[in-house]
């Protein structure tokens, strides 16, 4: 039985205890050249930015809305903003504004494109990212499991979630997959500094707890530098390479710190800031906005991963297994090698997991471990399950039955996949289409919306895209629904200072740390010169006070545009998961039910 075999590379300069000295190998069957995994990453990545609907409202308010103040001069601004707390970094708004920006030197800008020309880059650089850690997998363990994992990416529901996501935890993922390349490839010398540097921009720049997913590369660099101690040379040289990593990590927090004390006016820490409001705030930190059982993470990943999550699980066992079943053979070895691979997630689900508060974007810095983990137990079970010894119960088993075994049970990986991200799509992506008629996705020419109106939400606030889907010179406002927690502000567009972005730095007003609502952040109704609001016939209970039926309120209030929306609440649990077809031959108990998500418009009295 094959198994994933200790990385290799002739003429290295540093020889690992684990390190294999197999004979070379020709070319596999399964190699897949660089280049064409990259068509195929990037083909999957591309899809997510043109069809993934927006399933955080922190994506919109958080990183989206200061984006849109950078750039543009206005926008939403959250508690987190606020120079008080200044837990959120701008040099990370920062590098995205640019990037916008920059669509706004081309012919036909607008704000539609800025946005979506953001995610056409960060789906570019996932892909890269992607393609990059697949190139590593494959030589410094298998082909196969390097084919396996780009399957496992790129088939993926999770995967359409998180790669052109504008979120700090997709920012992570990318730094991992670099991180993870760099401690895995062994070719020419470790290369410790550029992993530790890479995990570091990850924390730093993107999430500080994604950081964690280093600890088992430097674990293993400590065993390196335990069993190096007789050797002076190579302990100076294991030491000189954390030293570095170290150094190089320090010198980003510092340039991150200038970043955001140029934007705070006070000197700021944001990863700190980070790890003290979610570990020892005294307010009540994450867990103010929600708790989820022990079983989240498991049923969302199931969900978004399907068969590949059960196989990640299952990786470890099975390689033990595989260790033991080879001790007769080969001698048993620790493969320590290997199980420094399969950790990261294992250990990422397992911080996770007993954490109150759950929500599942904290999982996308673990989602290339998932892969990679589920690639080498399904490496195993095929090496296993692909034994031809006639003595063995699976050597009786006809090779064409196995092979129809694994195809069906890749094309229902496939098939689960699919019918997940149609189920998102087809159920979630009306908010990115019904401002359409506003005007702000057309170049040159003038849509309903006209400088100084206002679109409010009432309880459908939390799926407004962002400020980018609205003309230039139109707020969002909302107007008080059942909610009753914290609604973001509005930066200050006072110009102080240097005349530019003072709402960056100016006291803010109604702010807390607490989720307590604020009154000052609601307008009338009356006020509004738009609304958007989702109407759902098929509901009999009675609506509340606060939430009446604005689309069928026709005396008030003209439609727009409306977009069918997933009725979730009264949607059977497989088909809210995966899609369902419109048919009758569905039983009516499996089909989806659906609500309109509309734009409307205040009727001239």
């Amino acid at each position: 039985m094959s198994q994933p075999a200790p990385a290799s590379a002739p003429r290295r300069e540093f020889v690992h205890p684990e390190a294999s000295h197999a004979k070379k190998k020709g070319p596999s069957a399964f190699a897949i050249q660089p280049i064409n995994a990259f068509y195929a990453f990037f083909a999957a990545a591309l899809l997510s930015a043109l069809f993934a609907p927006i399933q955080d409202c922190d994506e919109t308010f958080n990183y989206w809305e200061p984006t849109h103040y950078i750039s543009h001069g206005y926008g939403l601004q959250t508690w987190e903003y606020s120079p008080e707390f200044s837990i959120r970094s701008w040099t990370y708004v920062l590098f995205h504004a640019i990037i916008g920006n920059f669509r706004r030197l081309l012919p036909h800008s607008t704000k539609v494109g800025e946005f979506y020309f953001v995610r056409y880059v960060l789906a570019f650089i996932c892909a890269i990212c992607q393609v990059w850690f697949f190139r590593v997998i494959s030589f410094t363990l298998n082909p196969r499991i390097g084919l396996f994992f780009l399957l496992a990416t790129v088939l993926s529901p999770g995967n359409f979630h998180a790669s052109a996501a504008y979120l700090p935890s997709s920012f992570a993922m990318y730094a991992s997959l670099l991180g993870a390349s760099a401690f895995m490839n062994w070719r020419g010398g470790l290369r410790t500094t550029q992993g530790i540097l890479w995990f570091a921009a990850g924390g730093i720049f993107g999430w500080p707890f994604a950081a964690a997913l280093c600890f088992p590369f430097l674990a293993e660099e400590a065993l390196f530098l335990i069993t190096a101690a007789a050797n002076r040379d190579r302990t100076m040289e294991s030491v000189l390479r954390i030293a570095r990593g170290g150094l190089f990590a320090t010198l980003a927090l510092l340039g991150d710190a200038s970043i955001n004390t140029f934007f705070y006016k006070k000197f700021v820490t944001v990863p700190w800031n980070i790890v003290k409001y979610n570990i020892f705030s005294a307010t009540g930190g994450p867990d103010l906005y929600g708790t989820e059982p022990w079983t989240f993470y498991f049923r969302n990943l199931l969900i978004n991963f399907n068969i590949w999550f059960l196989l990640a699980l299952a990786s470890l066992p099975l390689f033990i297994l595989q260790k033991i079943a080879n001790t007769k053979k080969t001698g048993f070895q620790s493969g320590m090698r290997t199980i420094v691979f399969m950790s990261p997630f294992y250990m990422w689900l397992a911080i996770f997991t007993m954490q109150p508060h759950k929500e599942e974007r904290f999982m996308y810095p673990a989602y290339p471990f998932l892969a990679l983990n589920a690639a080498m137990a399904l490496h195993i079970v095929l090496s296993t399950f692909g034994n031809s010894d006639p003595k063995t119960l699976v050597g009786k088993i006809p090779a064409k039955l196995k092979l129809a075994v694994v195809l069906a049970t890749m094309f229902l990986s496939f098939d689960l996949g699919l019918a997940r991200i149609a189920g998102v799509y087809q159920g979630y992506s009306a908010p990115l289409s019904i401002y359409e008629p506003l005007g702000a996705g057309v170049a040159g020419e003038q849509g309903l919306g006209v400088k100084g109106d206002s679109v409010c939400f009432g309880k459908e606030w939390y799926r407004f895209p962002s400020s980018y889907f609205l003309p230039r010179d139109m707020h969002a406002k909302f107007v008080r629904s059942e909610f009753r927690g914290l609604l973001p502000g509005e930066f200050s567009e006072a110009k102080v200072g240097f005349g530019i972005w003072g709402g960056t730095w100016l006291p803010t007003i109604g702010l807390n740390d607490r989720n307590e609502e604020d009154m000052s952040k609601y307008v009338d109704v009356r006020q509004c010169s738009f609304l958007v609001d989702t109407q759902y016939p098929e509901r009999t209970d009675p609506l509340p006070p606060n939430e009446p039926d604005f689309v069928a309120d026709t005396e008030n209030w003209d439609v727009v545009k409306c977009e069918r929306f997933l009725d979730a609440a009264n949607t059977h649990l497989l088909a809210r998961v995966l899609w369902v077809p419109d048919s009758p031959l569905v039983p009516e108990k499996f089909r989806r039910k659906w609500g309109r998500h509309c734009l409307l418009r205040k009727k001239q009295k």
